[in-house]
């Protein structure tokens, strides 16, 4: 054992690391069950290895739930816009529809898969702050916005503040183009 151990020590530190990934206890669970619970970054690149996927467009609560760091909130915001028609492109698209930074979501890109993603896509922009707060004019500047529109927006917070954007999109019954669009330019809820 103690040569075992002088061997590992001479070897370089990436290939160590892929030795304990390769032999990692996880990788004959998910090799048994592909749809176990990942806990940890490291467990998801195993998975990623394994060519394990999670179409985001297509994922149910339970696939999301799998994934560490999110939670059950989420994955219904998640599942609910894909359901009314919303398009995820991009690790960006699902950053922007829960409001986190992009680099939240980062631990558990290598899983995530998105069949019909299209370069042509919007890029996100620099956001314009909460629905919640934004003015009549900054709501004007959003691309294909309507001054009817706009409206419905300014009388339904002053009802109750928007808690998502799955929240925004049921209430104002906008397209699936119109969420997906806008979500990039403002935050809903808070």
């Amino acid at each position: 054992m103690a040569n075992f151990a002088r061997v590992l020590s001479e070897l370089p530190r990436q290939t160590v690391r892929a030795w304990r990934q390769y032999f990692h206890p996880l990788r004959e669970r998910l090799q048994r069950d592909p749809l176990a619970r990942l806990e940890t970054a490291a467990e998801v690149a195993i998975a990623a290895d394994l060519g394990i996927r999670i179409d985001v467009n297509q994922a149910t609560v339970d696939d999301w739930l799998r994934l560490p760091g999110i939670s059950i909130h989420q994955a219904r915001t998640l599942t609910r816009l894909s359901q009314h028609g919303v398009v995820f492109y991009a690790l960006e698209d699902v950053a922007a529809a829960l409001g986190l930074p992009d680099q939240r979501l980062l631990p558990i890109s290598p899983v995530l898969q998105f069949c019909y993603y299209d370069e042509s896509s919007a890029i996100a922009a620099p956001g314009l702050g909460s629905l919640n707060q934004a003015t009549m004019g900054q709501l004007m500047t959003l691309p294909s916005m309507s001054p009817a529109i706009a409206e419905r927006i300014m009388n339904e917070r002053r009802r109750s503040p928007f808690t998502s954007w799955s929240d925004v999109h049921h209430r104002l019954r906008l397209t699936p183009e119109q969420t997906q669009q806008w979500m990039h330019f403002l935050t809903a809820g808070k």
